[in-house]
């Protein structure tokens, strides 16, 4: 209506023929220069709606970290299964694409099982295993490798789609760019483990196993992995908690990052006790035997060996890094009772006590009844 108005004084109160027609292109001048306005209008809107990265993008990106940190967890339970049940060697080469098509005729299982045959573990453990028996080991390590590869494209897949989509910041694109490679560096490290159980040993009559320090290698670089995706996906869901920067804050957040590497090292002593089967040795608690300190502690020499090769003092050591742990946590706790917390960093140290609990409770477990494969794989799927 003011429009109007205006263009009607604009063009004279005469209500001639000539007013008329000077109106008529004076309304379609505006009009025309309106509808521009709105174009650019929506233009620019629609250009401030589709800005990325946004809170939309980062819940995605976010839950996208969250189900990858969620296969890692996969990888690590089968793959403890998979060490439990002797499979690891079963494979005796690796193909990034061959491979993932199985046997499927009696000649390919066959053939397959021959080539086992050439490798110390059958020649000294599994000398009268029969081809149904091969398979069920095959198709264990199969499992493990075929999840790793779909650990992978989980990563590398999305990431090149969201990267295209402009979704990720600059700082989130170099960490994406150092999990994926991380990804494929542990598929390596995984081969480069099982080689070493592969390896002829001269005058050994010992049960073939992986090396220690390379399935530590492996366990390790998948809790970074795993802690890396995690930790990234819940920075972009959830929102940093604003408490006062305290003395006290401080010194409870430097303990609580002391506690998180006491747990991971504790884990990585855990590899060397499966590694070399120390969970056999001594199959009680809390004494070792009849004796609080072994006799064979340091038997090894140099003694800095013993440490890493010698079952006994392997046990003990994690024996010890547990106990460590569950004081740790158990300290924590007990500090967060006394300062002004979020509820979120209530639930997440109280979530910590029951777990770090169970986790001890799964160890003890595992090592009374000698090892039973559902225990143990879920005391070693428990450090996650």
């Amino acid at each position: 209506m003011l429009l109007l108005l205006r263009l009607r004084a604009l063009g004279g109160g005469g209500g001639g023929g000539g007013g008329g027609g000077a109106l008529r292109p004076l309304w379609k001048r505006c009009v025309v220069r309106r509808g521009k306005s709105s174009v650019v209008a929506d233009a620019t809107a629609g250009s401030a709606a589709a800005l990325v990265p946004n809170a939309a993008t980062n819940r995605v990106l976010g839950k996208w970290m969250i189900a990858c940190s969620g296969m890692v967890v996969g990888a690590v339970v089968l793959g403890g299964v998979t060490r439990l049940t002797e499979s690891g060697l079963s494979m005796v080469d690796w193909h990034l694409i061959k491979e993932m098509k199985p046997p499927s005729t009696l000649p390919e299982w066959e053939a397959v099982f021959q080539k086992y045959q050439q490798f110390p573990e059958f020649k000294i453990l599994n000398h009268d295993m029969t081809l149904n028996e091969f398979k069920f080991i095959w198709y264990m390590e199969y499992s493990h490798r075929m999840w790793g590869r779909a650990v992978g494209l989980a990563y590398i897949l999305p990431a090149i789609y969201f990267w295209r989509k402009g979704w990720m910041s600059r700082s989130l694109k170099l960490r994406v760019v150092g999990l994926c490679g991380f990804v494929c560096f542990q598929g390596l490290l995984g081969w480069f483990m099982v080689k070493s159980g592969l390896e002829e040993k001269q005058d050994s009559h010992d049960i073939p196993r992986v090396s220690q320090y390379r399935l530590a290698a492996h366990l390790g670089s998948a809790l970074a992995l795993y802690c890396a995706s995690l930790w990234t996906g819940l920075t972009l869901l959830l929102p940093p908690n604003k408490v006062p920067n305290t003395r006290q804050m401080k010194l409870f957040r430097q303990f609580a990052r002391g506690t998180g590497g006491l747990v991971f090292i504790t884990a990585l002593s855990g590899a060397f006790v499966a590694g070399l089967d120390a969970g056999l040795v001594y199959n009680s608690f809390p004494k070792m035997g009849a004796r609080w300190v072994p006799d064979d502690l340091l038997a090894f020499s140099p003694a800095l060996r013993n440490f890493f090769e010698n079952p006994t003092t392997v046990q003990f050591d994690h024996r010890i890094l547990g106990i460590a742990s569950v004081t740790a946590v158990t300290v924590l706790y007990a500090l967060s009772r006394r300062m002004a917390l979020t509820r979120r960093t209530r639930v997440a140290v109280s979530s910590l006590l029951a777990m770090v609990y169970m986790q001890a409770a799964l160890g003890i477990g595992t090592l009374l009844l000698y090892v039973p494969t559902p225990v143990a794989a879920t005391h070693q799927s428990g450090s996650l």
